[in-house]
């Protein structure tokens, strides 16, 4: 079968393509023809290239029939109000923008384009802002530079839920041709930046320049402490580093109105599609904010932020008590912003008594432990922004809490409503101020952290992923999570296991025999819980074909907490082998 297709696409894609084609090996032949690209709540991602296993301007256009023929389910105003389409700063990603906008085109929906690349944020909020029935971003995120994606939005600004994910799906697989899909060819010469407000054709336009100021308004309403950045934030001593991504002009651009002077990596300010500065454009790693580190060193600065190349990730390095720069996770990035919201919020008066953050079930504890110390409520949700997303939009309705924050373990977070996914750029602006508001009350980042330890416990987390690679690589991770269903874990790694929850199924057994139930949608993930709110938890990729592994503990010192946790995944580990 994957011959046919193959020879299919030789046949018909254009001698360029034509050329790449016939370099392939048949290893190459049978991994890029004999798999499509999943298409789920997060959208797809793959390698770009030839195939139907790689993304490619066929796989958008075939994805986005997909998109229109659903839209089109909807009536004729939600074709009219059309799509949000934005895109990062990787290989293809203005051209499958385009693609996106041309499918959308021939079936009479309308699409909002930006002029140039913006961040996951903008394009949330720009879906809320202009009422469109849908978004597309152009992304893969923190993945390696030989990978885009396509996220689709629902018409609140999250990431679209199951159910109409689903119908797409289904209009998706009807369509088993890639090369039969209609669109209306947009010259992409006529597609220039800086064209704002100008119409491409009957049914494009691009976003005019307002919905940015709209987006950095409802950011600076978010400050908690403007008289400390307006008299300290021109000796703030702090670097920046946008990694090539879209970043750059969004943080800049609410650095400059609140007047915090950054100093900017001059080497990774700049669109590369290549990231030629660093191995994997990924914040959360030491070598990606080495640059920013060595400016951070020159420049005798306090920390160093970075955001990945569609700005939906912070990664953080602080300097310690030893004057060394140290990489923080996004556990502790997230319970950072936590407490410094719950603080300055008090301290103003201006912490509502319904307050409520939301946090994923593989997010640290010591989150629950800070709220509810504050009388805030906490909500766990599934991994994924979507279902954070979906709390705040609930709440909006009924009034029943207020959103104050929400954060995921993966250096994602959001701290308010204007938009439905992770914003790394109020995430930066808000690292920033509250850098400034430490400092002036003689304290530093480091220590902060240091007083949080000591005042609810120190945590350590150690978390892992495997990667399982090729056609077998999905099967192998079945058959994993499989076997492990059909254990009885009763302790690991030297510690009691309370419950067992099955989010497939929707159990909790219990050690006493007891069972509940999650409370929360179907996902393929096993949670252990055990004893003082700390827990293991297994799961495979929604993105990534890999199986990942969380360990959080708490302990008396740090040391010990370090230990148990290396003991338990060691454990962890040998349950999946």
């Amino acid at each position: 079968m994957y011959k046919d297709r193959y020879a299919e696409w030789l046949s018909k894609v254009d001698s360029e393509e034509k050329k790449e084609m016939e370099s392939f090996s048949e290893n190459d032949i049978k991994e890029r023809f004999s798999l499509e690209l999943a298409f789920g709540t997060a959208g797809m991602r793959g390698e770009i290239g030839m195939g139907t296993f790689r993304m490619n301007k066929y796989a958008v256009r075939r994805a986005t029939a997909g998109l229109a023929e659903y839209i089109c389910t909807l009536g004729e105003e939600a074709k009219k109000r059309g799509v949000v389409i934005s895109y990062d700063t990787r290989r293809y990603s203005r051209e499958f923008a385009l693609n996106v906008a041309e499918v959308l085109s021939y079936y009479k929906v309308r699409s909002h384009i930006f002029e140039d690349v913006r961040p996951v944020p903008i394009c949330s909020f720009a879906i809320r802002k202009l009422n469109t029935i849908a978004g597309v971003m152009i992304t893969a995120s923190h993945n390696p530079k030989e990978y885009n994606g396509y996220k689709v939005y629902g018409e609140d600004g999250a990431q679209m839920s199951p159910e109409p994910t689903a119908e797409v799906v289904k209009f998706i697989n009807k369509r088993q041709d890639y090369f039969s899909v209609p669109y209306k060819q947009i010259p992409f010469d006529s597609f220039k930046k800086g064209s704002y407000g100008e119409k491409l054709n009957d049914y494009v336009s691009v976003i005019s320049k307002e919905i940015d100021d709209l987006y950095f308004n409802e950011l600076e309403k978010l400050m908690l402490s403007p008289e400390i950045v307006k008299a300290k934030g021109k000796n703030i001593k702090l670097v920046y580093t946008p990694i090539h991504g879209s970043g750059y002009m969004p943080v800049t651009t609410m650095f400059k109105r609140l007047g915090i002077n950054a100093n900017v990596v001059k080497e990774q300010a700049f669109p590369d599609t290549e990231f030629s500065t660093v191995a994997v454009p990924n914040p959360e790693n030491a070598a990606t904010l080495a640059m920013g580190v060595a400016e951070g060193d020159k420049i005798g600065a306090d920390v160093v932020l970075g955001t990945d190349p569609d700005a939906d990730r912070l990664g953080v390095a602080i300097r310690n008590n030893e004057g060394k720069f140290i990489l923080l996770t996004g556990n502790q990035i997230g319970i950072l912003l936590l407490d410094y919201i719950i603080r300055r919020r008090k301290e103003k008066g201006i912490l509502p008594k319904n307050a409520a953050i939301v946090k994923t079930i593989v997010t640290s504890t010591l989150a629950d432990r800070i709220a509810k110390a504050n009388g805030v409520t906490v909500f766990n949700v599934l991994t994924g922004f979507k279902f954070i997303g979906e709390k705040m939009t609930e709440w909006a309705e009924t009034g029943e809490y207020t959103y104050i924050f929400g954060f995921e373990e993966s250096y994602g977070s959001l701290c308010g409503t204007y938009a439905r996914d992770k914003d790394a750029v109020v995430a930066s602006v808000m690292f920033a101020e509250m850098l400034l508001y430490l400092e002036s009350k003689g304290s530093s980042v480091y220590k902060r952290l240091e007083e949080i330890m000591a005042e609810y416990g120190h945590y350590s987390e150690n978390n892992s992923s495997t990667t399982y690679k090729g056609l077998s690589g999905m099967e192998i991770m079945a058959g994993v999570m499989k076997n492990l269903r059909s254990m009885e874990i009763k302790e690991i790694g030297g510690e009691k296991v309370l419950s067992v929850a099955d989010y497939i199924s929707g159990d909790i057994k219990h050690s006493d025999g007891k069972l509940t139930k999650t409370g929360l949608p179907q996902s393929d993930v096993i949670y252990l819980k055990l004893e003082e709110e700390q827990f293991v938890c297994i799961r495979p990729s929604g993105t990534e074909p890999k199986l990942k592994i969380y360990v959080l503990v708490f302990d008396k010192d740090k040391r010990a907490s370090e230990e148990k946790a290396a003991k338990i995944m060691e454990s962890a580990k040998k349950l999946l082998s």
